[in-house]
């Protein structure tokens, strides 16, 4: 049982590091290339390319994005050092960060950029973007870091 635990915990901690080692690349990418991009659409058909956009955009990042939570929280019922715990905690709490940038800051933006482009908009979903990007590059060390202690210990 007690192999079996540790395997188990093992995996929620590879699976975690790379959800979140993926969206941190992705995310990387939709601040520096994409969302400074979105204002050369032009005007005539930047409301279909947004709509394409969210859905498609929608695809790619929700099972990851839940499969990152959802192993975000079993890890703080597999995990028994303190230090790991820990690093669990201070990670999952920016997913937090992560999750509300999302709900209140971005999809805001990109509903708002349904109807039509904006400047002062599209410069705001830039801007708060910044949020995830730091909270997910954050989380990155910390999962890194906490996946090189935890698969590394003598213990798992």
């Amino acid at each position: 049982m007690e192999g079996n635990l540790s395997s188990y915990g093992t995996s929620l901690v590879l699976i975690n590091c790379a959800a979140t080692l993926f969206m941190t690349g992705l995310i990387w990418f939709v601040q520096v290339v994409h969302y400074p991009l979105m204002k050369h659409v032009g005007l005539v058909s930047y409301q279909g390319y947004q709509r394409a956009h969210m859905a498609r955009t929608t695809w790619v990042v929700m099972p990851i994005m839940l499969l990152e939570i959802g192993t975000a929280l079993g890890l703080l019922f597999v995990l028994t050092e303190p230090e790991h715990i820990h690093l669990a905690w201070r990670a999952l709490m920016l997913l937090v960060v992560v999750w509300a940038s999302t709900a209140c800051l971005q999809v805001p933006a990109h509903r708002a950029l349904l109807t039509r482009f904006e400047n002062q908009t599209h410069g705001r979903l830039v801007k708060s973007n910044w949020v995830r990007t730091i909270a997910w590059s954050t989380r990155s060390v910390l999962m890194l870091l906490l996946c090189f202690s935890y698969v590394g210990s003598p213990s798992s």
